[in-house]
């Protein structure tokens, strides 16, 4: 784990913050090149790649990570056919970015922690695990922390990649170790499967966790997470939400689907809520993806919808959306639908960037009255 050693540092964003008052899209940086479509006679599919181009996709969740570990070699930039996504499919799918999911495998013997005590060394595994990945494929991926690097990322011709979300045990109940890893380069954190953001809500240790992450710049990931939790997170955090990995329960009744109450509160609170793309989620066909992604706009808003691919996560995927090079069939679907260029450029990019900046710009403010947490579980909860 030497090359965590390497890479402490809290990252700064290239660029700086930017004007937070105007709604942000990819229009500012050069499209590039895209290859033709195979039906050239398939007018909306032509436009989705030219659209993608230039405003390519966030991709929420990745298990490629865990996925790779199962492999004895592999290359990503030359293709790799035991997984999902590789470099080529990226770009063929014009993905810009990427969340690498640090999940842990459940523990049936301790639903309430996902691996023991082991949860906080695993995930450190996990972290150095996806920064030997990305350096191992330097003309393809790239490390990003914050908005301005995913956007230099891509404009270098990179998918960026940011790690993250963990699982909330990886903390270890001790916001030391949150810092640690926030340091070590994690960005989301999972609220669910620990008792401090459980069925009740989150506990007082739970609320000074969500305050130490607006602090450090660590987005709340509340996908599995229960209503009441979601529901002091948007009142207790500073920094915009995002579920990784939700889509609407109004139309498939899934667990960790939302019903439509939280999604008006997720809109109201500017978090981001990114429909997954797998049928048990969304349904087996990409017409059931684009139904999600029509629902959670206009409850939630056009500003709090974005995508997440969970390829390589062990979950089915609905049928024309197997792999990351699908990504234009889907857009396709939803120009079909009328969807305008301005409302896919805040689906694919523009949505996931607001959060990342709107994560920077609290974390600035807080760090200018707020020392860092020394509280700890037994003070707050005990």
């Amino acid at each position: 784990m030497a090359d965590l050693q390497d890479d402490l540092h809290t990252g700064t964003e290239a660029g700086g913050l930017g004007d937070l008052s105007e709604p942000l899209t990819a229009q500012a940086y050069p499209p590039e090149p895209y290859a033709p479509v195979s039906d050239p006679d398939d007018e909306p599919l032509t436009r989705a790649h030219a659209v993608l181009a230039a405003h390519p996709v966030a991709d929420g969740y990745s298990g490629l990570p865990r996925a790779l570990g199962r492999l004895p070699w592999y290359d990503l930039e030359l293709g790799e056919s035991g997984v999902d996504t590789d470099v080529p499919r990226l770009r063929e799918g014009h993905v810009g970015a990427l969340l690498w999911s640090l999940h842990l495998p459940e523990n049936p013997e301790n639903p309430e922690n996902p691996d023991g005590d082991r949860a906080v060394g695993a995930t450190l595994e996990q972290l150095d695990l996806v920064k030997t990945v990305v350096r191992a494929h330097p003309e393809g991926l790239r490390l990003a922390y914050d908005a301005g690097q995913a956007i230099d990322a891509r404009n270098c011709g990179r998918v960026a990649v940011l790690p993250g979300p963990a699982g909330a045990a990886a903390m270890g109940d001790r916001l030391g170790i949150l810092r640690s890893l926030h340091a070590l380069g994690l960005r989301v954190l999972t609220l669910s499967g620990v008792s401090w953001a459980g069925e009740a809500g989150l506990t007082r240790f739970g609320e000074e966790a969500v305050r130490e992450m607006n602090r450090l710049g660590v987005l709340a990931d509340l996908s599995g997470a229960s209503a009441d939790t979601v529901r002091r997170t948007f009142a207790v955090s500073k920094a915009p939400a995002l579920c990784t990995r939700s889509g609407a329960r109004a139309l498939r009744p899934h667990p960790a689907n939302l019903p439509d109450d939280l999604l008006v509160e997720l809109g109201a609170a500017g978090g981001l809520c990114m429909v997954p793309l797998t049928a048990e989620q969304t349904g087996p066909t990409v017409r059931d993806v684009a139904d999600h992604l029509d629902h959670v706009r206009t409850v939630a808003g056009p500003q709090s919808v974005g995508l997440s691919g969970t390829y390589d996560s062990g979950t089915a995927h609905p049928l024309e959306l197997g792999d990351p090079s699908c990504y234009p069939r889907l857009i396709a679907e939803l120009l079909r639908r009328g969807w305008d260029e301005a409302d896919v450029a805040l689906l694919t990019w523009g949505n996931f960037q607001r959060v990342l900046r709107g994560a920077a710009f609290t974390a600035r403010a807080v760090q200018q009255r707020r020392e860092p947490s020394t509280a700890t579980i037994a003070e707050l909860d005990g």
